[in-house]
């Protein structure tokens, strides 16, 4: 478990990758995720590398569509994984098994941005079933969350442009499986899913993917907090935290005002909370 003094070291790691004044320009999420991964046990690392395997798998797809970005949130850099793809050696098998049951498919009518899409559904289902066998509660509910969130999006967008919901649904459970085959409003989830309507308001937006995204990603924000309310210096509040840095790095990409005032919004919230817990 993280003592009092790595939950201080984590926090002057921010503080120092991006003071306020630097913002999110100066925001370093790689190094800051470096210097937390430093302080852990060699056990909690463990749940350090499961939680930021989401990026190797988002890296792999990309890599596999020839796409440029590659996120340095990942565990493995672009030659680490380039090679792991031709020599696996440290990653899950399961990983391996998918990409290789989608390299040579029988059907000769089956184009490669489907098979690149086939990879990636069972990639991202494979994961989250991971996750949900994980000892480690915030890695379990945060990522059952977010498979439910991104599900619940992309059959609102599917719905919206009048295509199948079910092709676009990751995974398996009652919230995937309903989503699948309900013809309400909600979906039937209205009662289940509390934060439903703000994903349908924010999918309606038309053409606005920037406020789509906002929502989606204050939703993550407040669900990081809501996961951890009795959690102050263990990994699962680390884990959190990280959830966080994440999602300003992501902004700082797309709109730094956006990354601005959330890298604020933490700094004020984790300043309140070690003063509450002193």
């Amino acid at each position: 478990m993280i003592i009092v003094g790595q939950y201080y070291t984590l926090i002057a790691g921010l503080r120092e990758y991006a003071p306020a004044e630097a913002a999110p320009r100066g925001f370093d999420a790689p190094a800051i995720v470096g210097e937390v991964r430093d302080t852990l046990t060699e056990h909690d690392r463990r749940y350090l590398t499961l939680f930021y395997r989401y990026y190797d798998i988002q890296n792999i797809v990309g890599l596999l569509a020839g796409r440029v970005h590659f996120s340095a949130l990942g565990n493995l850099t672009r030659e680490e994984l380039e090679e792991e793809l031709k020599t696996p050696s440290r990653l899950p098998d399961y990983i391996y098994r998918i990409v290789a049951a989608h390299s040579n498919p029988d059907d000769p009518e089956y184009d490669d941005e489907e098979r690149v899409g086939s990879i990636e559904k069972a990639l991202y289902a494979a994961y989250y079933d991971e996750c949900a066998r994980s000892r480690c509660r915030f890695i379990r509910e945060w990522y059952e969350f977010d498979r439910n969130l991104r599900n619940v999006s992309a059959a609102y967008t599917a719905r919206r442009l009048g295509r199948p919901v079910a092709p676009e649904i990751v995974g398996e459970g009652f919230v995937a499986d309903t989503l699948r085959r309900s013809s309400a409003a909600d979906f039937g989830l209205g009662g289940e899913l509390d934060y439903i309507d703000r994903v349908m308001a924010a999918v309606r937006e038309d053409g606005n993917l920037i406020e789509k995204e906002r929502v989606i990603d204050m939703l993550r924000w407040e669900m990081s907090d809501e996961l951890t309310v009795f959690d102050y210096f263990n990994i699962n509040a680390v884990l959190a935290y990280l959830a966080k840095v994440n999602i300003i790095y992501r902004w700082a990409a797309l709109d730094p005002r956006t990354g601005e005032e959330m890298f604020q919004r933490l700094l004020a919230a984790m300043s309140v909370d070690t003063t509450a817990q002193i």
